[in-house]
């Protein structure tokens, strides 16, 4: 490659963690209902772990209820709870929170210690390892390989030929073959003759024919490269050797760079030839390319803030052909290596060369979607067909048909560099849609507005969207992914799900139901069901009350002494299994010891009564000799709080 025009840049992998903390909006405490109480969950299960009652579940609804109302001080203390209980199986979302939460109290060493545990547990996906053990890359590019059928552009001489671009149904691109014009001379880096612009007509299937010279309004007596046209064809960009009006530009070193260029066409020829008003004598700019509405130029150069050799970088281009400031794509793109050669698709992907990402050697080609925010997805080597062990860049592609050209110094070619024509048998970006619908858990209606989150698998937020008037909310994923996805409605507790997108394109259903944060209950209501309790636990063919039946009771018992006035019915119940008399008398004593124990703990008896039921009250057909499931069963188990009074 010629090393005056093949310009690179570098990237540094920045991994980042997006802090995510939202005051939620709570019911107004005040606000009363005839005959209705409002229960608070929260509340009640704070008073029973102080109360020293250990649960995984409860430690996560405490945890996050203050983590997502920013109080993140709470949130540590209950988060420190959960992680303290042994043999816990814990979310990977959990120890993010945690260790957010950590810090926000300065503790950063034990944060930093959550978060190295976060990131083991994770991180499943090997494509997110590559900058940091760079050890299972090449089973990625081996999944991108095989999309190209690739042949040689037959264009090529014994020089070097590279660089190409479409204009007026035609090739345009870079060549060193003029050896012989008077006066012609070879560049001292490379031993190759000075490049001037040819062209050949595209056939059928995108075929080339013979090359000829491109429009000899260009030449000059050094190096012309890397040309796109406006969609006009009245514009002309283009690389240059720093010479302008027979005149050569010089650094301070005495070298002369290249520049940028732009040429207008009157009367097919191209006039008005002047650099770039960003460029400049003291650093080189190359290889240009247009965004698909032709409003930003990108580019590659080494100006001041090049994070490595090179980087590419963009300018935007105004209404009346002055342009912006420059800017670097930054570390997103660039590395502390080579990135060069950019071109944007019309579907606003980014592919360019670089030996600064993980590749198969030399410079390897990569591809980054331009999202709709302006900022990048995850850079992806396009795979071993395009790209060598060798030199492998300057790679343009048609969006409808997909077929395009790209240069390569490979094995097996003609010349220094040659052309290679493609037809892209798969795309590179598997296309998945991930969607769902937001519902109240108890009723299934769709919550409309509901606020929906979407997160990577490191918690970063990618994007945010209000649920439509179905419930229903939309986002656009990279397939064989891990995103969590969070779900917020005032009224309601906040909720997230996990899911791993498919390998293939598509569509990945992910619903999302929300319970409300305060149960409202009026008469004849089960006060269970505000703490999802189906059943309290005993032991078998026992009325003795269990650990786990206490944790649930400590619920009812604190509702109680909210509501003095209120008054409940326990009723138990259970399957149809054993007989009749003896189902009757054990749930009788069962619902009995339930009583027992609140009134031990402080309820006045007069507000309790009780009774059980046996197999009397089956909520299914699971009557004696009808062959049911284990679950269907579990159906009939179960315990009621029936509110009498309020």
């Amino acid at each position: 490659m010629k090393k005056n025009i093949l310009l690179c840049i570098a990237m540094v992998s920045v991994f980042s963690f997006n802090i995510y903390s939202q005051k939620a909006k709570l019911a107004n405490a005040d606000k009363k209902y005839d005959n209705y109480a409002y229960i608070d969950a929260i509340k009640t299960y704070e008073k029973i772990a102080e109360k020293g009652y250990k649960s995984a579940p409860m430690f996560q609804k405490l945890g996050d209820a203050y983590y997502f109302n920013g109080e993140l001080e709470n949130a540590v203390k209950w988060y420190a709870e959960l992680f303290s209980m042994p043999d816990t199986q814990i979310e990977p979302s959990y120890y993010y929170r945690y260790a957010q939460s950590l810090r926000a109290i300065g503790d950063n060493d034990k944060a930093d210690q959550i978060l190295e545990q976060f990131d083991k547990i994770s991180d499943n996906d090997s494509r997110a390892k590559l900058f940091k053990e760079n050890a299972n890359y090449l089973d990625e590019i081996k999944a991108n390989s095989g999309r190209y059928k690739i042949e040689n552009a037959g264009i090529n001489s014994q020089y070097s030929d590279y660089g190409s671009t479409i204009y007026n149904n035609k090739i345009v691109f870079t060549s060193a073959r003029d050896t012989g014009s008077l006066g012609q001379r070879k560049h001292t880096w490379t031993d190759q003759h000075f490049t001037n612009l040819y062209s050949a007509d595209l056939g059928q299937e995108n075929i080339p024919s013979n090359p000829v010279k491109f429009n000899r309004s260009l030449k000059s007596k050094f190096n012309e490269a890397t040309p796109v046209f406006t969609k006009d064809g009245n514009t002309v960009y283009f690389t240059r050797n720093n010479y302008v009006k027979g005149k050569k530009g010089k650094n301070e070193n005495g070298v002369t760079l290249v520049k940028l260029y732009k040429a207008t066409l009157e009367d097919d020829k191209w006039t008005n030839i002047e650099a770039l008003p960003f460029t400049s004598d003291s650093y080189s700019t190359a290889h240009p390319t247009l965004s698909p509405d032709e409003k930003t130029m990108y580019f590659a150069s080494d100006m001041s803030g090049t994070l490595g050799l090179s980087d590419i970088f963009k300018v935007q281009i105004n209404d009346d052909g002055s342009f912006g400031t420059p800017e670097s794509l930054g570390s997103a793109i660039n590395t502390e290596g080579r990135e060069t050669f950019p071109f944007v698709s019309q579907d606003n992907e980014l592919y360019f060369a670089s030996d600064g990402h993980p590749g198969v050697g030399g410079l390897d080609i990569f591809m980054s979607k331009i999202n709709d925010d302006g900022t990048f997805s995850k850079v992806q080597n396009i795979g071993m067909d395009a790209n060598s062990p060798k030199d492998d860049f300057a790679f343009i592609i048609d969006s409808k048909t997909r077929k395009g050209f790209f240069s390569s110094n490979r094995d097996g070619g003609l010349g220094y560099d040659d052309i290679y024509m493609f037809s892209e048998t798969r795309k590179l970006i598997c296309e998945q849609e991930l969607y769902g619908e937001i519902t109240d858990f108890d009723s299934r209606i769709a919550l409309a507005n509901a606020k929906v989150t979407l997160f990577d698998n490191k918690m970063n937020a990618l994007n945010t969207v209000d649920a439509d008037q179905n419930g229903g909310y939309r986002f656009k994923v990279e397939c064989s992914k891990m995103y969590t996805v969070r779900a917020e409605k005032e009224e309601y507790n906040t909720n997230e799900k996990q899911v791993t997108i498919a390998k293939e394109s598509g569509q990945t259903y992910l619903p999302i139901a929300l319970e409300k944060d305060q149960c409202k209950v009026t008469l004849g209501d089960d006060l269970g069901k505000c703490f999802g309790i189906k059943m309290i636990y005993f032991d078998l063919d026992k009325s003795n009350i269990r650990m786990e039946a206490a944790l649930d009771l400590e619920k009812i018992l604190d509702v109680l002494n909210q509501y003095p006035t209120m008054k409940l019915d326990i009723r138990s119940h259970t399957d149809s299994r054993a007989s009749f008399k003896y189902n009757e008398s054990l749930s009788d004593r069962r619902a009995k010891s339930t009583i027992s124990w609140l009134v031990k703990n402080g309820i006045n008896a007069d507000r309790l009564t009780g009774k059980g039921y046996g197999e009397s009250q089956l909520v299914n057909k699971c009557a004696d000799n009808v062959k049911c499931t284990e679950e269907e069963h579990q159906m009939n188990r179960r315990s009621e709080f029936i509110i009498t009074a309020l």
